[in-house]
């Protein structure tokens, strides 16, 4: 039996969950915003609403998942939502939380779209998967890793043309880089780009390096 993660404030994970059968489950940009301002929305320890109460009660207004919020339970570092899956780089802010924050998300999401699109059942194909993120230079790797990830697949021919990923505001608005993630050691947009961009048999080699990103 697999032994039950600890995490820990301050401890760095990737995360991810892959939709059963590789099913389309943020197929259009529209609904993977909505699943943004989900996980936006329930990285909170004083909520009176769910997501959908709050929306119609116009007391929520999703500004960016990467600004720090009080009370929050997690930090996010960088994230990318992919028409099959999601990745989110975070830090924990709030020890143990983690589990039962994703779950609230995946399942206020899961009702959402099957309320959309008259389904039924469950999206994910398992419990997210988390890995923990132990050095500056892995940190490095895996947030180009998730930011790639839409290239990789082909969806598009530059990173920065993907928007529901947190790759276009870190290259386009320094506050970014220097004032929020802060845990990131590079510093300014334009070299953070290239670290992402420049190498470009980066992609042909992520399988080689796929057990120290997803392992």
């Amino acid at each position: 039996m697999r032994r039950k993660e600890k995490f820990r404030s301050q401890m760095i994970y990737h995360i991810f969950n892959k939709s059963i059968a590789n099913f389309r489950i943020f197929s259009s940009s529209d609904i993977r915003v909505r699943f943004i301002e989900t996980l936006d929305y329930y990285n909170n320890d004083s909520l009176k609403y769910k997501y959908s109460v709050a929306k119609e009660k116009k007391v929520y207004q999703y500004n960016n998942i990467l600004i720090p919020k009080s009370g929050a339970f997690v930090k996010f570092l960088s994230y990318n939502i992919m028409p099959d899956h999601y990745h989110l780089v975070t830090k924990i802010v709030n020890d143990d939380y983690l589990s039962k924050y994703l779950g609230i998300v995946e399942n206020s999401y899961c009702r959402y779209f099957n309320i959309k699109f008259r389904r039924n059942g469950p999206l994910f194909q398992s419990r997210f998967k988390a890995v923990r993120i132990r050095t500056n230079e892995q940190l490095l790797h895996v947030t180009r890793y998730v930011h790639l990830n839409p290239t990789t697949a082909g969806l598009v021919d530059k990173p920065e043309d993907w928007p529901d990923s947190s790759y276009p505001d870190i290259i386009t608005d320094e506050k970014y880089l220097r004032k929020y993630l802060t845990e990131i050691s590079i510093k300014t947009p334009t070299t953070y780009k290239k670290f992402v961009e420049n190498n470009l048999d980066y992609q042909k080699k992520l399988k080689q390096i796929k057990k120290l990103l997803l392992e």
